[in-house]
């Protein structure tokens, strides 16, 4: 039995697929209820559980071979990361005191960085947090999410352009897909080790933003442009869209365009090469936002 958090999103629910997939008893850690049917139809056993929640949380993860956790996303953290250290310190006594025989958890590229991560701290908090577990435990460092390109389909749809804040243009970077993530996890699930380990996840191929804007128009069936969104007024335009603390978002982006937030140095970790390629990501997104 192998219990996942977070799996009505991304990478959890692939994670938990890719286990029904082979054959392996899944427990699906949900906060909401009402979402608990779709995973009980693909065969799943179902816990309802928040992650601050202590006494739920050790009944989720009771009686499990190993346990896949994250913090919850939170694109708008309050300064400081409260919340994030609240969710991170909970996981870890729940886990001291489960004892499950091995624990994956998601991080970022760039988790290994004590500073200039932005939102990106929130898993690197996870990662001190987790440290000092006498448990098994595997680290998953996966980079930019190709998922991240479903806010551009509407407006490349639109419009033809999409706005770029990894810059410049013509630079390559490193991407992923989520399902690629979920299969890493549930292959690492099964193994056996000691110690702790560090797992860094890319995609078969770099990007440049004028390419993924081209493989963008291919899907679509007209010409799309990557327009940069220049440095000043990314504040102004975060703060509109709601965010009321936009530093996080700004210094994540800035530390993918500086390259300080990238992977460690070759050979220092393991590194998992995913097979998805982006256009068949950005076909499945085109095919949502329709």
């Amino acid at each position: 039995m192998f219990a996942i958090t977070g799996v009505t999103g991304q990478v959890g629910g692939a994670a938990a697929r890719a286990l029904l997939d082979a054959g392996h008893a899944v427990r699906a850690v949900l906060r909401d209820k009402s979402k608990a049917a779709a995973w009980v139809d693909l065969g799943a056993e179902v816990a309802i559980a928040e992650v601050e929640d202590t006494e739920a949380m050790q009944a989720a993860f009771a009686g499990t071979e190993g346990v896949f956790v994250m913090v919850p996303p939170n694109f708008a953290p309050q300064p400081g990361y409260p919340e994030a250290r609240a969710a991170a310190a909970s996981l870890a006594r729940v886990l001291a005191a489960v004892a499950p025989q091995r624990v994956v958890a998601l991080s970022s590229i760039g988790g290994q960085r004590e500073s200039g991560l932005g939102l990106i701290t929130q898993v690197h908090i996870l990662e001190e947090a987790l440290a000092a577990l006498p448990i098994p435990t595997a680290i998953l460092r996966p980079t930019w999410f190709m998922e991240n390109s479903l806010w551009d389909i509407a407006p490349a749809r639109e419009t033809g352009t999409v706005a770029s804040f990894l810059q410049p243009l013509d630079r390559a970077y490193s991407m992923v897909a989520t399902a690629d993530i979920g299969r890493v996890i549930a292959a690492t699930l099964v193994q056996e080790w000691q110690g702790r380990r560090v797992i860094e996840i890319e995609g078969p191929q770099r990007y440049t933003q004028n390419e993924v804007a081209s493989l963008l128009g291919d899907v679509l069936g007209r010409k799309v442009q990557a327009q940069a969104v220049p440095r000043e007024q990314w504040e102004a335009l975060f703060q509109s869209q709601g965010a009321a603390w936009p530093v996080p978002r700004i210094e994540m982006i800035d530390g993918f365009n500086s390259g300080w937030i990238e992977f460690e140095e070759a050979g220092v970790n393991e590194r998992v090469i995913g097979e998805t390629p982006y256009e068949t990501v950005l076909a499945e997104l085109a095919k949502r936002v329709s």
